[in-house]
């Protein structure tokens, strides 16, 4: 069993992070991420009060005893943020004591009502100068991604191998690091590079559990390496998609120079939303990772969870027998 700070801090079984994805972490899949062995993160953005929000926190704890996260999300075209206030308090009248924030900045306004209230806050960037800056307001638990990665990717477009050394190097507290991993082979490779947990997100996606249509199942076990696409980098808010119509017409509209508003109305999460219930899988935009060119199948969270940790032993173990 492979024990690091991050399953010690989170008390989680393994060192796996399944990350926020909007429309998707949902009380239902993160309690089976958790039940599974993971420390799974609910996303707020997908409730449009902080009472809806308090609901959901109880929703999951009913499903699951095990620890999840919840994030809060600094993107202000995402969430009030006049109402960030708010969403804490909920978060932490109900028990829910890991809080993880991504977005534009860190949230410096916020970091006394984390400490207040005893929770872990995890915070997630998109390179070392906002992973020192993070880690400087007093989190405890710094989250990067690489280039590789599926949703926001951040402007400075550096592969996860450069970025997580780097970050891990930066810093004197533990970090979790992903982009592009979806198998063992990955969680391994993050582990080696320093970090403490490894945070996934497409190959997620595709297990039983997951709330999106089998459309889009089957499509990403289909897609290869190379069926992503970035967007909406025009607008500051770069996003790695999988490549249909939706993210194709948003390339479009970027190389005509539209508005923001004709660029939101494509890549909408309502779209999403449409085609993760329907099917339709050119109506809106996903976030997808390169990593989705490792996914060759449908499996439950926990069939995948410990497929996943076993492979990565295999792995680490084979190194130690090369070393000696």
């Amino acid at each position: 069993m492979i024990k690091t700070k991050v399953t010690e801090m989170l008390g989680c079984k393994y060192p796996i992070i399944v990350g926020t994805m909007a429309n998707i972490t949902n009380p239902e899949f993160v309690a089976a991420c958790s039940n599974a062995g993971s420390c799974a993160v609910l996303a707020s953005a997908n409730y449009k009060t902080p009472d809806e929000l308090r609901e959901a926190i109880r929703k999951t704890k009913s499903l699951t005893n095990q620890s999840f996260a919840v994030n809060i999300n600094l993107f202000p075209a995402l969430m009030p943020q006049d109402k960030l206030e708010d969403y804490v308090e909920v978060t932490l009248e109900e028990g829910a004591k890991i809080i993880e924030t991504s977005g534009h900045k860190a949230p410096e306004h916020l970091v006394p009502k984390f400490k207040d209230g005893g929770a872990i806050w995890i915070h997630k960037c998109a390179g070392v100068k906002y992973a020192i800056k993070g880690a400087s307001l007093g989190a405890d638990l710094i989250t990067v991604v690489g280039y590789e990665n599926g949703g926001a990717t951040g402007i400075l477009d550096i592969g996860t191998l450069v970025m997580v050394p780097s970050v891990v190097d930066a810093l004197n507290i533990p970090v979790i690091a992903g982009g592009g991993v979806s198998d063992g082979r990955g969680v391994a490779a993050i582990l080696a590079l320093g970090a403490e947990g490894v945070i996934m997100g497409t190959r997620m996606m595709a297990t039983k559990e997951c709330p999106i249509h089998d459309n889009l199942k089957q499509a990403l076990v289909k897609a290869s390496e190379t069926d992503t696409s970035l967007v909406m980098r025009s607008i500051r808010n770069t996003h790695r998609v999988w490549r249909n119509k939706a993210a194709e017409k948003i390339i479009e509209l970027e190389s005509k120079k539209a508005s923001l508003k004709e660029i939101v109305q494509v890549a909408s999460g309502q779209n999403a939303l449409k085609m993760y219930k329907e099917g339709d899988l050119d109506v809106g935009m996903v976030s997808c990772g390169q990593g989705v060119g490792i996914v060759k199948d449908i499996p439950t969270v926990k069939e995948l969870l410990d497929r996943i940790m076993k492979e990565a032993e295999q792995v680490i173990q084979k190194l130690e027998n090369i070393s000696n």
